[in-house]
């Protein structure tokens, strides 16, 4: 089959053919969603996007040795730190990796999660980093993730060809905190939720052990939305 006769069949089978979309009450993997189907699983879940922040530097004056090593090291403990507390890795995006999180405690996983992956950036991975790679301190390259988080309604459908189909999320929600993630703000702010994120949180995940709230509303434009987040500089020790 010529080029031109596969995508059009592929367009006719994809873009001809309604959606059947499904509710889910688990996170999706590849094979448990169809391609040519239109086949969709609809999720109310909150969404965390954990970004690299530096990337642009660390490619620029650092040898693809230490970048890859940075990378790694970033991503390994930010997908550590979302499995355990619940969330589901669906997507990697060179330095940013995308958690969903489902059920009753999703907010406050997911929050947990955010100020822990601050914590343990700051704590543990450059520390660790520095102590193998001394041209990361000696051009103080700060080992940072910047985390948004945004809930709400999304379903979950297949792209790609075949054998490298793989899952993407499609809503408000993954949009909105992979936006947020995006955020560089001057300070030590790293994470950013929605308020709706905000009203759902737990006790403990809104308030520190002195009694402070750990987040501070803002407004701001989000993907040129106007809207009101909290940000956060709090960290969770691991």
């Amino acid at each position: 089959m010529a080029l031109g006769d596969q995508i059009r069949s592929d367009l006719d089978q994809m873009v001809g053919k309604p959606w059947s979309i499904r509710d889910g009450n688990v996170v999706p993997g590849t094979d448990d969603v169809g391609l040519y189907n239109n086949d969709a699983v609809k999720l109310d879940a909150v969404y965390l996007y954990a970004d690299l922040l530096g990337s642009t530097k660390l490619a620029r004056d650092f040898t693809p040795q230490v970048a890859g090593k940075v990378i790694r090291a970033s991503l390994r403990t930010a997908s550590t730190i979302i499995k355990q507390h619940e969330g589901e890795i669906r997507s990697y995006d060179g330095d940013r990796v995308m958690g969903i999180f489902i059920g009753g405690s999703k907010n406050s996983n997911a929050a947990k999660a955010a100020l822990q992956i601050n914590y343990a950036m700051r704590e543990i991975v450059q520390p660790a980093l520095y102590a193998k790679l001394p041209t990361l301190e000696r051009e103080e390259f700060q080992v940072r993730m910047c985390v948004g988080i945004a809930s709400g309604e999304a379903f979950i459908a297949r792209a790609g060809v075949r054998g490298s189909s793989d899952l993407v999320s499609i809503g408000r929600a993954p949009n909105v905190a992979a936006k947020l993630s995006d955020i560089r703000e001057a300070g030590t702010y790293r994470t950013y939720i929605t308020s709706q994120v905000y009203n759902k949180l737990s006790q403990d995940a809104k308030i520190s052990g002195k009694g402070a709230d750990m987040w501070e509303a803002r407004t701001a434009e989000v993907g040129g939305e106007k809207m009101t987040i909290y940000r956060s500089n709090f960290w969770w020790k691991v």
